[in-house]
């Protein structure tokens, strides 16, 4: 099969998403808008009777003083990936951004490798010899994906190690936890919760705590203790103007990719999370939550309450993003992993991201000049 890639407009690129029942986030068309120091541009394949049958969002970012780019399409491009000739695919794209003037081209295949049910990943916490998730083994297999690794590799790709040196200021996570909603009802989920979400869900009712969905002026109240949050758990916050650019580019495009919701308790705001949606894959994007009254237990409610509107809106999977590989008690996101195990669902490992050097030279001095930052 011979496949033209070209670029396409927005509609052209939204209305194949919609074919689509699972397609991330940042591979819609809005998602370069919320990246506003990368220039985007939607790709589009097309077979020899000229339909188009796979799509990618690249974000383009300039390196320092030269008009030479790093092209980076994350968790994407939506391509047919379990095609034998996958080479087809991907050799039109690197010669269309070498034109473009890239230096380097970094993907995230969108293709799961392993899993690890919640009964799974709590036992390796608990196992005082376990170090690392990769290292456990997984409950289910993806044969095609190590089939599709071997592939890339003979191409060219490098595959970035996980937990290992990024010498690019970007990427996403290797490792996230799911829960599956597809053919299930709500009932069932919620019994899928541990005993300890169960309690804590009702203790949150029984205090009164309220969940309430909010809108772009409710944002500065999520960011207040969005920033808290950063200083507790060690990460650097983004500023509330990404999140107000997110909001704005993201609701205009679809009114229900994003959702920002408020746990509320005695008038004060506890805990806040905001929610993607992409056809039937929904995501628990940013959450936040302050010190303070932690034992009326708002971030179960709050958890709760987008599951179940997720559900209302025919999700087949509820993502709650990345989780930590190592399992040991000393790293400070093992507390994080242990509540999203708490919901029942799975540990999922994708097949990570890869690089294409098109300069090696340029793709080293980029690495060398992060390094030195």
């Amino acid at each position: 099969m011979i496949l033209c890639l070209k670029t396409i407009n927005r509609d052209e690129h939204l209305a194949f998403v919609r074919t689509r029942a699972s397609v991330s986030h940042m591979q819609v068309p809005s998602w370069g808008d919320v990246k506003a120091d990368w220039r985007s541009e939607s790709l589009g394949w097309f077979d020899e009777g000229g339909r188009l049958v796979g799509v990618g969002l690249v974000l383009l970012r300039p390196l320092p003083k030269l008009k030479r780019y790093l092209a980076y399409l994350p968790e994407g491009p939506v391509i047919d990936w379990s095609a034998p000739d996958l080479e087809r695919w991907l050799e039109p794209m690197l010669t269309y951004l070498k034109g473009r003037g890239a230096f380097s081209v970094r993907m995230g295949p969108p293709v799961v490798a392993r899993r690890w049910s919640a009964a799974t990943v709590k036992a390796a916490i608990a196992d005082a010899q376990a170090r690392r998730l990769r290292e456990v083994e997984a409950t289910a297999h993806e044969p095609r994906a190590f089939d599709i690794a071997d592939r890339l590799r003979r191409m060219g790709w490098q595959q970035t190690e996980a937990g290992g040196e990024d010498v690019f200021a970007v990427g996403q996570p290797r490792y996230v936890f799911q829960v599956p909603f597809a053919g299930r009802p709500l009932q069932d989920i919620r019994r899928s919760l541990n005993q300890q979400w169960r309690r804590n869900i009702k203790k949150a009712g029984k205090a009164g705590v309220k969940v309430v969905q909010g809108g772009y002026d409710d944002l500065p109240a999520f960011y207040e203790i969005y920033v808290e949050t950063a200083e507790r758990d060690r990460f650097t916050p983004r500023p509330l103007a990404y999140f107000q650019r997110m909001w704005t580019a993201l609701t205009a495009e679809d009114p229900d990719r994003m959702r920002l919701y408020l746990a509320r308790h005695q008038n004060e705001v506890l805990a806040a999370a905001t929610m993607l949606t992409v056809g039937e894959h929904v995501w628990y994007s940013y959450g936040a939550s302050t010190s303070r009254n932690r034992e009326v237990q708002p971030n179960n409610a709050i958890q709760w309450r987008m599951m179940s509107d997720a559900h209302s809106l025919g999700a087949g999977v509820y993502d709650l993003r990345g989780i930590t590989d190592t399992l040991e008690e000393s790293n400070h996101l093992l507390g994080l992993l242990r509540f999203k195990v708490g919901t029942g669902g799975e540990a999922i490992e994708y097949l990570g991201e890869w690089n294409y050097p098109l300069s090696k030279t340029l793709h080293k001095a980029l690495g060398f000049y992060l390094s030195r930052r």
